[in-house]
Order: C-alpha cells, then structure tokens, then sequence
C-alpha cells in the first residue's frame, strides 16, 4: 500500500477567491509541487495517475465535524468535471451531493461539541469512460453511531431525524405512526 500526498487544510469559515475556474484551469496539467499546495493539486495528480497508469485512484478526506470535508470533496468533484470536460456531468457534484439534506438528518446529531455534528462516513464513488470524462456517480454512506440510537451521553441528542418525525406527529400522513412528541420518547431526550 503506497500513500501519496497528504494536504493538511484548515476551513476559514469564509468564501475564499482560490476555487473559481480560473484557479481550476492553472492547476490543469500541473505536476504536483509545481503550485502551491491545494485541493486541486491533490485532484490533479489523481487524475493524472488514473489516465496515465488506467488505475483506480483514492482521495480520503478526513477531519472533525465543521472542518469542510464536504466542501473539499465539491470542490474536487467539480476539478474532476471541469478538466474531464464533462459538459453533461459538469454539475455532477450538485447530482452526488443532492441527498446531503437526508443524509444529515439520519446521520447528524447534537453532540457536546456541535449541534449539527455528522455521525457518518460518506464514500463517494466517481466513474469515468474511456476517455476519462465523468459518467457517473455512486455514494454509500455508513452510519458509524449506531449505539446512539437507544443511548445518548449528557447534553446530546438521538439522531435529528427521530426529532423531525415526531414535531411533525400531528400531520395526517404520520398520525398512523402515534409518534407522539419527542419528550415522550424513552429514544429521545431533549
């Protein structure tokens, strides 16, 4: 198992003008060290060994709740777009990305450090053709929390979704479901 680059980057909490195409088209055809470390670097050079070598290429994205893992895998899906030329998946990040609001609710919870902190790890899957322009892509998501369900520590909260369902108990497509509100719920404490 070789590991290659490793990018330390930190969420400013701010937009940044060092994401836009321009800065997309200047890191195209780069060989690594030849710019300044970047997200797109990383990308690049994971696009340049999969054409070049026709293997499978890995990019990890790791970090605490808040520290823009979801924003650094956008901002490389649509690297992979713009120089795969992949007119038709040029917004293939917004497709892969689309089930985020869904996702966050059955695998987000308060925790003593965030209200909105992910209990999930994402492996997101992009298919390339022969010609090295996106067709597809494939999320998994697992739920790495699962004893959250019946038990949470002090000062923390179950899964938002239980929450959601039960202050919307009293619409008529959930009142089969006798959720009741979320204070009589041995699941959640609030």
């Amino acid at each position: 198992l070789a590991v290659g680059i490793i990018l330390v980057a930190i969420n400013p909490y701010k937009q940044l003008p060092i994401y836009g195409d321009a800065i997309i088209h200047a890191y195209s055809g780069q060989n690594m060290g030849d710019m300044d470390p970047h997200i797109f670097a990383v990308a690049e050079e994971a696009y340049k060994q999969m054409a070049r070598n026709n293997r499978n290429q890995s990019i990890i994205v790791s970090g605490e709740s808040g520290a823009g893992k979801t924003v650094s895998a956008r901002y490389t899906m649509r690297y992979f777009a713009t120089v795969s030329k992949s007119s038709s998946n040029a917004h293939v990040e917004d497709k892969v990305l689309a089930s985020n609001p869904i996702t966050e609710a059955v695998g987000n919870a308060k925790t003593t450090r965030n209200d909105n902190s992910s209990r999930f790890g994402k492996y997101t899957e992009i298919s390339f053709d022969q010609s090295y322009q996106i067709i597809g892509a494939n999320m998994r998501t697992y739920l790495l929390e699962k004893s959250r369900v019946v038990f949470q520590s002090e000062n923390e909260r179950n899964y938002h979704i239980f929450y959601q369902l039960c202050a919307s108990a009293m619409q008529p497509e959930y009142e089969h479901l006798k959720l009741g509100r979320s204070e009589e719920n041995n699941l959640l404490f609030t």
